[in-house]
């Protein structure tokens, strides 16, 4: 019975409204955070907030769209593959965070200055290399650091989008 209301409530346009919340949800989240303890994000941080924010408008233009219709079932294939591309930012990020005694600790520069003075290719590829910020540990909830709930989220959200594929086909 609650599975059933479950899959009413999440069908058609709501499932996919409710998936654009609930990333941007997630940003304004990691911006609460960041406001109340005053931290500064790393590369990583604002790369994973970005991913998240294209994840939303993806679940957004979805709501607009057929779900059974090919269109329907590419965006369903982007919703996967951004997530899993913002799962593959955390993992980089929880992976410095891992070795971060065996790092240099270098805060490298921020991430306006890497876009405003390098090429696209090499600013995009110091983002993902990471710096000294990257690796540090600044707030975690239940023992958690923010890229590994990061990491849940958007593996939740890849679940998800293939979940509400197979509820509105």
């Amino acid at each position: 019975m609650k599975c059933e209301m479950l899959n009413k409530l999440l069908s058609g346009k709501r499932g996919y409204l409710l998936g654009f919340v609930a990333c941007f949800g997630l940003v304004g989240l990691a911006l609460a955070i960041q406001t109340h303890y005053q931290l500064n994000p790393c590369p990583l941080c604002i790369s994973q907030r970005m991913v998240f924010m294209g994840l939303g408008v993806l679940f957004l233009i979805a709501a607009f769209i057929k779900p059974a219709s090919i269109l329907g079932k590419l965006f369903t294939l982007f919703q996967v593959l951004t997530a899993l591309g913002g799962a593959g930012v955390a993992i980089r990020h929880w992976w410095l965070q891992a070795h971060r005694d065996t790092m240099i600790a270098d805060c490298g520069v921020g991430f306006d200055y890497m876009f405003e003075n390098f090429p696209l290719q090499k600013a995009l590829k110091l983002v993902f290399r990471g710096t000294g910020d990257c690796a540090s540990i600044d707030w975690t909830f239940l023992g958690l650091s923010i890229p590994q709930m990061a990491l849940i989220a958007f593996i939740s959200m890849a679940v998800y989008a293939l979940y509400l594929a197979k509820l509105n086909k």
